[in-house]
């Protein structure tokens, strides 16, 4: 693996919610499955997508 690829976003928090959302990385169920057979390009995308995910959940919830 290039040093410079992506790290996995996943903290072991592996439960997924109605949505198919992972609680504890927010990537989806198909961005998880996806990860192993990504390019880099796409790791960056899928951790952007989750990082998103992450911050509307909390500040919908500060609302």
């Amino acid at each position: 693996m290039n040093s410079d690829s992506p790290q996995s976003p996943c903290i072991a928090v592996c439960a997924l919610d109605e949505n198919d959302i992972c609680l504890g990385c927010f990537r989806t169920g198909d961005e998880i499955t996806d990860w192993f057979m990504a390019s880099d390009l796409r790791k960056r995308e899928i951790i952007a997508a989750g990082e998103l995910r992450r911050s509307q959940k909390y500040t919908v919830e500060l609302k």
